[in-house]
């Protein structure tokens, strides 16, 4: 798939999700008994429903969608830019509707790259957009397909060879091949934190612009290309 993939037609995505609400007090009642169902499983024993809710955000059912940050490469006689621009805000609906209008000006033929794209960003996207009821694009519709007619793009998957026992994560990936990262400042951890508690959704924005390049160039060392330097780089805010 590297080999035939053409850059110009690959959208590297990657999103930043939270808790639909700031704490498991303010989830309504049915829910609350939802999330216990549906956690019940994954909790140690001494964890309660209520301390686990901090983790909701990575559970399409739970979350939401602050932020999608997208890098478009513009590849011109062998000279590779990239270009970062993010869509974001409290209004998820909203921001699904602009995903979904940008969608529309590209082609189909276009991949979707993203680290764990297939088991998270991916699927996450689909059901956030379906709870909104938004149509899903063509681009990111799979229902029906074989797994060779699926085109997406994923740098995890990619670095599995095959074995699916194997999980490793965007900054270990990006250590190891020697892919500068700038994550400088916070992790997918504090995400919730900075966003309900520090109210700092520009914080968030940046983080997620980082991890679309440092997957970017994980890309393209996958593909024995070289790294894109930082002034081929144009972040549009």
């Amino acid at each position: 798939m590297l080999n035939t993939s053409d850059l110009n037609q690959v959208m590297v995505i990657d999103i930043e999700t939270v808790p639909q609400y700031a704490s498991f007090d303010e989830v309504p009642p049915h829910m609350q008994d939802l999330w216990d169902q549906k956690t019940q499983f994954q909790r140690k024993p001494e964890q309660s429903a209520a301390s686990f809710y901090e983790r909701a955000g990575i559970l399409a059912e739970f979350g939401k969608i602050v932020c999608i940050s997208l890098g478009i490469f513009d590849v011109q006689q062998h000279q590779v830019h990239l270009r970062v621009k993010s869509i974001y805000g409290d209004n998820e609906k909203e921001l699904l509707h602009s995903f979904v209008d940008l969608l529309k000006n590209q082609s189909n033929l276009l991949q979707f790259c993203a680290h764990n794209g297939k088991e998270f960003d991916f699927p996450y996207l689909c059901r956030r957009l379906i709870i909104n009821g938004i149509a899903i694009p063509k681009q990111l519709q799979i229902s029906g397909k074989k797994p060779w007619e699926i085109n997406h793009i994923d740098t995890m998957e990619l670095w599995k060879f095959g074995d699916y026992k194997h999980y490793t994560s965007l900054n270990l990936l990006a250590g190891i091949l020697n892919v500068p990262t700038p994550k400088d400042d916070i992790d997918g951890s504090m995400v919730r934190q900075v966003y309900y508690e520090e109210r700092n959704l520009k914080r968030i924005v940046i983080y997620c612009q980082k991890d679309v390049v440092t997957t970017v160039q994980v890309l393209l060392k996958l593909k024995g290309m070289n790294v894109i330097s930082s002034e081929n780089i144009t972040i549009v805010t």
